[in-house]
């Protein structure tokens, strides 16, 4: 059967968010492909530190792109018990404190088994967001590894040095030349990703900014948090960032299903406040990943085991060269309750 190729957007969206067969909808979701740093201990202490970011009360907690509900497991059982490490995926402890509520949306049901006390709400997928999630007031929101799969348009310099879309056959990954960028996704590359150079590609991020956008209009007061790959006007990647993993191995990109498609967020033109590395973001809440005195371990032996799983779980996170490479792009709306409020 001859497929017509597709702009790369369109194919990515088909592939990860299709229902009953998009790889997000009918796989067994990141997990059983990749570990992120919401996973086990350093998803515990990821939690916390991202608890510590609003300066002002929290009455809800969302998380946005939840997967299957592991950052938001660890954020229920942090807020409930003040551990370091949260309680591990159902189980079902005391309620967090003061009723802080803890949202949950991705696109799928609810999965068997999550802590009852994370609220679920399933999402259209990409970029779109439930109609109940609105109108929030002293909120924490984060979008963990979100914005990185929000499909956008992938465009390519022509030999005459013009600004193409992508298009991509969806069963094949086979790449063929489409129309000029229109005038939109023209402007966006002008300001943030200019090149004439053929053979450069951009993945344009105007989809991206126009979901984190509407994401923050749905924030009254309160403080939101994208984490995800990235880069800077400074550091654009000339050949794009665009790739797939399946089975914890990176591939090459074909939109069929059967792979997590992927791309880095040009992090430095999404509305926010302050964006630095999630190395400089840790740091500057206190973690260091220092290993525990030595000396310590013969008087306190499962102290000093706690502590060295604990610096062990901060490396991972601060590490240059992985997690720690990731970008925070942070954006506070508002006022706490009580206080005056300003956009």
């Amino acid at each position: 059967m001859v497929v017509d190729p597709v702009p790369w957007r369109d194919a990515w969206h088909t592939a990860l968010y299709a229902a009953g067969r998009g790889f997000y909808v009918a796989g067994g979701g990141p997990a059983a492909h990749f570990t992120t740093a919401t996973h086990r201990p350093t998803g515990a202490l990821l939690a916390e530190a991202l608890l510590a970011v609003p300066e002002h009360p929290v009455r809800v907690v969302v998380d946005v792109g939840a997967g299957r509900g592991e950052l938001a497991t660890h954020l229920v059982g942090a807020l409930a018990s003040g551990s370091r490490y949260a309680a591990a995926p159902g189980h079902a402890g005391p309620p967090p404190p003061d009723g802080v509520r803890v949202v949950a949306v991705d696109v799928v049901a609810r999965p068997p088994g999550l802590d009852e006390r994370v609220e679920w709400l399933r999402s259209p997928g990409g970029g779109a967001l439930p109609e109940q999630l609105d109108d929030l007031e002293d909120a924490l929101v984060v979008a963990h590894e979100w914005l990185d799969v929000v499909p956008c348009t992938v465009a390519q310099v022509d030999p005459h040095g013009e600004l193409r879309e992508v298009l991509v056959d969806p069963v094949t990954g086979a790449e063929t030349f489409g129309d000029l960028l229109e005038q939109p996704d023209r402007e966006w590359c002008a300001a943030h990703w200019p090149t004439t150079t053929p053979g450069d590609r951009v993945e344009v991020g105007l989809e991206r900014d126009r979901a984190w956008a509407e994401l923050v209009s749905r924030v009254r007061s309160g403080t939101l948090v994208a984490v995800d790959y990235g880069h800077t006007a400074t550091a654009r990647p000339d050949g794009g960032s665009l790739t797939a993993y399946v089975g914890g191995r990176q591939s090459h990109p074909v939109p069929d299903g059967s792979c997590d498609l992927t791309a880095h967020v040009a992090v430095d033109t999404l509305a926010a406040d302050t964006v630095r590395t999630q190395r400089d973001a840790l740091r500057a809440l206190g973690l260091r990943g220092a290993v525990p005195p030595h000396a310590t371990a013969t008087a306190d032996p499962l102290g000093y085991l706690a502590a060295l799983e604990q610096a062990s779980a901060e490396a991972r996170l601060l590490d240059a060269d992985g997690f720690g490479a990731f970008w925070w792009a942070v954006r506070r709306v508002g006022a706490p309750d009580g206080a005056a409020r300003h956009d």
